[in-house]
């Protein structure tokens, strides 16, 4: 395979998969300093998707969100709690099958979305422990669904609500936009939960009870 390189790169192939694949406990800063290079490359390289350089022409807009795919996917992150590769998987079945995890990435950025970390830290209580029992805590079966009313976009005239379904254990997750917060409509979508679901659902809660 002939591999061409920028003329002002500064990292090769093999270099870029390492700093993809470096734990999470490990900075942009202690990566730039293992390799000789900027945090700035760093970052550029570590939540890419290849190794490769990019031509210098237009990004592909298939690519891109909605200001109202965003919406639904940080809600889903808030609701969630999903980490950039849950969410990504999320994000690629139910509304943009092209969007890479850079792009995930730079969004969640770009709208100050809260950190897992941050948001570990709103979930505990005085003690700094969590109010809640954790998804391992549970077998696959138990879904928490979740509903939640959608900004109203300038294209539209009635409100939207994201109703969200995630299995505790296995962290399966099913997402549908809807037009009404009805009885109905919730019976409607937990018909669909059912019938997409890989496993048997045993109990469907909401934080409403």
């Amino acid at each position: 395979m002939d591999i061409k390189l920028h003329k002002q790169a500064t990292t090769t192939p093999k270099i870029r998969a390492e700093i993809q694949a470096a734990p999470s406990n490990i900075t942009d800063s202690e990566l730039a300093r293992q390799y000789g290079v900027s945090t700035a490359t760093i970052r550029r390289w570590r939540y890419r998707d290849d190794v490769h350089d990019r031509p210098h022409t237009r990004h592909n807009l298939l690519a891109t969100l909605t200001p109202e795919q965003e919406e639904v996917l940080i809600a889903a992150r808030e609701f969630l709690r999903l980490g950039l590769d849950d969410l990504l998987v999320a994000a690629r079945e139910f509304l943009n099958p092209r969007l890479s995890r850079s792009g995930l990435h730079r969004m969640l950025q770009r709208r100050e979305v809260p950190t897992l970390a941050e948001l570990a830290r709103q979930d505990a209580g005085d003690d700094g422990k969590p109010r809640h029992k954790t998804f391992k805590d549970y077998e696959p079966g138990f879904v928490h669904i979740d509903i939640k009313h959608l900004p109203l976009m300038p294209d539209e005239e009635q409100k939207r609500y994201l109703y969200v379904a995630i299995d505790r254990a296995t962290r399966w997750v099913y997402l549908e936009g809807r037009c009404s917060q009805s009885s109905k409509d919730a019976r409607a979508f937990m018909r669909q939960e059912e019938e997409k679901a890989p496993f048997k659902i045993r109990i469907s809660d909401s934080a409403d009870g």
